[in-house]
């Protein structure tokens, strides 16, 4: 039995609400590790359609969530988030969820922060959500934050906003922004303590626990690989470290917790905001990816880039995550294309690389080197076993699996659950 971590392999939204809420039921703890309330899950069950940015998906099936400490939380959206599951008839407690006391706090001045930067960059915006997640990220390793255990002592409050305050004012100034009174941001926090508190705890010991009761735990993660702030095309990435070792870190448990690594894989290509894509198809075909894979983002509404599936990048993830099967989505959007193409590798200034380079003005430049697949007319959409697939799909896919050095441990054929061809079952690897 092992406890299992879900990355995406690509820009995030490779389906991960899908295959963790599959795996959810099987878990006994399901913890999210990093990122804030700038990731979307998307949970179909029974018809009914959840929409997540914060919580972790366990809430849903009503396992015990964690939000562990590598996490940026927004109080506001928080509270928010377990309102509008409750109009859905998701009721969230403190004993189907808990909160690392030492997780930092997303306040006002951050998203306003993160919005004026964007505003002020122009053409060389990075293109983030403008939740505040990057700025609270840069509060933390400044060693300024405010974190929910400060929100238990609001005696010893005061001084930690003033030393937060002169950071942000004079960023403000600069920006021509009027400064912020520290009494507001006393009145928010105050205002907001018992709303949350309650879900406050000492979660790395807990995680101890159930891991030595053989409890299952499923580390959830947001964004994908390349969105790594190290190993991401940077700086068109997000503020947190985003591949699978975070799992460890960022909830408080040693590596030796982490068992088995599945990276959620799409079948053809995505990203949102700016960056380097080497297969992005800005024609028809770009169109009717983005068209009938409904790709617009669940947290920011925006249109999805669209292109073909980048065997080199995903290979690269696969080692920096250290992915030991994947699970693959939205196979069916690839039905009725007459060929489909694969990048195996990139042309370099006359060189051929197997890999995205580092730096961002050698990623402006690659060119992808494509072998084409055959295509297929057939529907894949709904198929529940291998023996339902058009055989040139059965070849795409096992031609995947060479291309990245990984084998699929699921298929997904639709946004519904059902619609899942196992091959491995994480827990039981």
């Amino acid at each position: 039995m092992a406890n299992v971590v879900v990355v995406g392999s690509q820009w995030g939204d490779e389906g991960k609400g899908k295959i963790v809420d599959w795996l959810s039921e099987q878990a006994d703890v399901v913890v999210r590790f990093q990122g804030g309330h700038n990731a979307g899950h998307t949970l179909v069950i029974g018809g009914k359609t959840y929409k997540l940015s914060l919580l972790p998906s366990g809430v849903v099936r009503n396992k015990l969530s964690v939000i562990g400490n590598g996490v940026v939380l927004d109080p506001k959206a928080l509270v928010d988030e377990i309102g509008r599951l409750k109009e859905q008839g998701v009721t969230v407690t403190p004993d189907n969820l808990q909160i690392a006391e030492n997780v930092t706090l997303i306040l006002p001045l951050h998203s306003e922060l993160d919005q004026a930067r964007e505003k002020a960059s122009g053409k060389g915006a990075i293109g983030t959500t403008g939740r505040g997640i990057g700025p609270a990220y840069e509060d933390k390793v400044g060693r300024r934050a405010i974190r929910l255990m400060d929100l238990a002592d609001l005696q010893a409050l005061n001084g930690k906003i003033t030393r937060l305050l002169t950071h942000h004012n004079a960023l403000r100034r600069g920006l021509g922004m009027p400064e912020i009174a520290e009494r507001d941001v006393y009145d928010h926090l105050s205002a907001i303590a018992p709303k949350v508190l309650p879900f406050m705890n000492s979660v790395w010991s807990m995680l101890d626990e159930k891991r030595r009761e053989g409890k299952r735990i499923l580390f959830e993660g947001a964004q994908g690989a390349l969105l790594d702030i190290d190993h991401g095309t940077y700086p068109y990435v997000t503020s947190s470290n985003t591949v699978a070792a975070q799992a460890a870190t960022g909830s408080g448990l040693g590596p030796n917790a982490i068992g088995y690594v599945l990276g959620i894989t799409k079948a053809y290509t995505t990203r949102v905001g700016s960056g380097p894509f080497p297969t992005e198809q800005l024609n028809d075909i770009g169109k009717t990816l983005g068209e009938r894979g409904r790709e617009f983002g669940t947290v920011t509404g925006r249109a999805r880039r669209c292109g073909w599936f980048d065997a080199a990048l995903v290979r690269q993830t696969v080692r920096t995550c250290g992915i030991q099967g994947i699970a693959l989505t939205k196979l069916d959007i690839l039905d009725g294309f007459p060929e489909i193409k694969i990048c195996v590798g990139y042309k370099l200034d006359g060189r051929t690389i197997d890999y995205l380079p580092a730096s961002e003005h050698a990623q402006s430049r690659v060119e992808p080197i494509y072998e084409t697949a055959e295509g297929w007319n057939e529907a894949t959409a709904k198929a529940r076993s291998w023996a339902q697939l058009p055989g040139a799909a059965v070849k795409y896919v096992r031609r995947i699996e060479e291309l990245i050095g990984c084998p699929v441990a699921l298929l997904s054929t639709s946004p519904e659950r059902e619609d899942t061809i196992l091959m491995q079952n994480p827990f039981e690897a």
